[in-house]
């Protein structure tokens, strides 16, 4: 897989193509298609395309049309994960991102609203607003972000949004390039405190997104000492 600069990625889920266009040339990273989330989506359509009589260590996390989840997405920018989890059957998702990026978030959604059958849930949301993510109604199953710990500040507030929205059986999908050394040292002492951390081999990615530098990582509360 190459990353592209190109204005409009394409990026096939089953039988359809997401259609995200993105905007390299605002002030805003969130309004660019960023390599995890393109793992992240890759990585969950390879494994939900297996048969759970086979051999898929992944089947439980991917089987989304067997019971009901409730799902959420922080940092979702031009939304290519989170439209490609409710392709994959995670129909019950909230998109959520900081009120900068809305716009571009909401063109894509609607340039997609025929491949997705529906316009989906979107959400402002800051990670250290304790009101806005209350209105949220959390817990949720499944949180998912990729690609969002570049800031020192902000990787405190995203690991305190994760704890408070996932639920205590639940688990954080992470799609993860490192982009601060900083950052990237602050956000994995804490997570370690906090969360299980359970690092995908990179030969479990998709074969044709397995981009170098991009991990992906399932996160699980620790349970809470008696």
């Amino acid at each position: 897989m190459k990353f592209t600069d190109s204005p409009v990625i394409e990026l096939p889920i089953g039988d359809k193509v997401l259609s995200i266009q993105q905007d390299n040339g605002s002030m805003h990273v969130g309004t660019s298609v960023w390599p995890c989330s393109l793992v992240l989506a890759k990585f969950l359509e390879r494994w939900a395309g297996v048969s759970p009589s086979a051999a898929n260590p992944y089947s439980s996390l991917v089987d989304f049309g067997s019971k009901h989840r409730r799902a959420i997405e922080l940092g979702t920018g031009c939304g290519a994960a989170g439209m490609a989890l409710h392709l994959l059957g995670l129909t019950d998702i909230i998109l959520t991102d900081i009120a900068p990026v809305m716009p571009a978030l909401k063109h894509n959604l609607k340039r997609n609203k025929q491949t997705l059958g529906k316009m989906l849930k979107t959400s402002i949301l800051y990670w250290n607003n304790a009101e806005q993510m209350n209105s949220l109604k959390p817990p949720f199953d499944i949180v998912v972000a990729a690609d969002v710990v570049y800031i020192e500040e902000s990787a405190v507030q995203l690991i305190g949004a994760m704890e408070a929205l996932v639920a205590d059986d639940g688990l954080v999908l992470l799609g993860y390039q490192l982009r601060s050394p900083e950052a990237h040292k602050l956000f994995w002492e804490m997570s370690e405190t906090v969360f299980e951390i359970e690092k995908v081999p990179h030969e479990d990615l998709h074969p044709d997104y397995a981009y170098e530098e991009a991990d992906m990582y399932i996160f699980r509360k620790k349970k809470k000492q008696q």
